[in-house]
């Protein structure tokens, strides 16, 4: 079975939600603690052993690129940061997205780079730990397929997200029966989310190139899975780790203020201080 060398990285979306924060700045750059989001991301892939990663961007996103030089040594004391490490050892490509039509147009751009191989998809605004894509890495070595992160959501949630209809689970993995996008909450076949995780096989490629838009007028990776599992079985992980979702304003301090909890720089500080503000109210 191939390993998965690869991995795609679309970060190309406008941001709206988060504005007026992503006005002059790009969604993946707003930070969680002491990194930005997409620092996560590609630490993810690249902690999951994959070595080449190619970033969808668009228009407004040159701050993505240009965190990914190498610190000038005037600036880090001539310390040598983590990111420079891992930056010796992985290969980023960058291409550009230059109209917003969708998830789906966005995993279309990278049919070139991935030549012919199964890849890795990590959505820019997602955090898993522990790393989901090496858990996603390790089903695909065992069953050859396609294979979606999953997680079980509140009811009001399932609106939010593509949902998945699976087969019986075993050790935690089930064959997908079908997927819908973002579907009404008393249509929804199942309560089973995709949570930005995904190995593709490159028959994705032909199935997006005959996906209409669907949700939202925009081309739906959703809609283009749902047609290759058709073709060839695909199997969805039930991810028992924790994932941090940076989609909206909210989560997003969610997210700052739980991953500080357990920070051994800030929670010692963190803890007293939400504690006096609760004692306060």
């Amino acid at each position: 079975m191939s390993r998965i060398r690869k991995a795609v990285i679309p970060a190309a979306g406008l941001g709206t939600r988060f504005l007026p924060l992503t006005k002059a700045q790009p969604k993946e750059m707003l930070p969680v603690l002491h990194k930005p989001v997409i620092q996560y991301v590609v630490e993810e892939a690249y902690d999951s052993g994959i070595r080449e990663i190619l970033i969808i961007t668009g228009k407004g996103k040159r701050a993505i690129e240009d965190h990914f030089d190498r610190i000038d040594p005037l600036l880090r004391n001539n310390q040598v940061s983590s990111l420079d490490e891992m930056l010796d050892d992985l290969t980023l490509y960058f291409v550009r997205q230059r109209q917003i039509r969708g998830l789906g147009d966005a995993i279309a751009h990278a049919e070139s780079y991935v030549e012919g191989e199964p890849f890795a998809v990590l959505l820019g605004d997602t955090l898993t730990s522990p790393p989901c894509t090496h858990e996603l890495m390790k089903v695909h070595a065992h069953c050859g397929s396609g294979v979606i992160a999953v997680e079980e959501v509140k009811p009001e949630e399932v609106s939010r997200y593509g949902i998945v209809a699976v087969g019986d689970f075993t050790k935690g993995v089930a064959p997908i029966r079908d997927l819908v996008e973002k579907p009404d909450p008393s249509k929804a076949p199942s309560r089973l989310a995709i949570l930005g995780r995904y190995i593709l096989t490159p028959g994705i490629f032909d199935c997006l190139r005959t996906t209409v838009p669907g949700s939202g007028g925009e081309i739906q990776l959703t809609d283009a899975i749902r047609e290759c599992n058709r073709r060839e079985v695909h199997h969805a992980m039930l991810f028992e780790g924790r994932r941090f979702d940076i989609g909206t304003k909210i989560d997003w301090l969610k997210s700052n203020i739980e991953l500080a909890l357990e920070d051994p720089e800030f929670g010692p500080a963190i803890i007293p201080f939400l504690e006096s503000l609760v004692r306060g109210r």
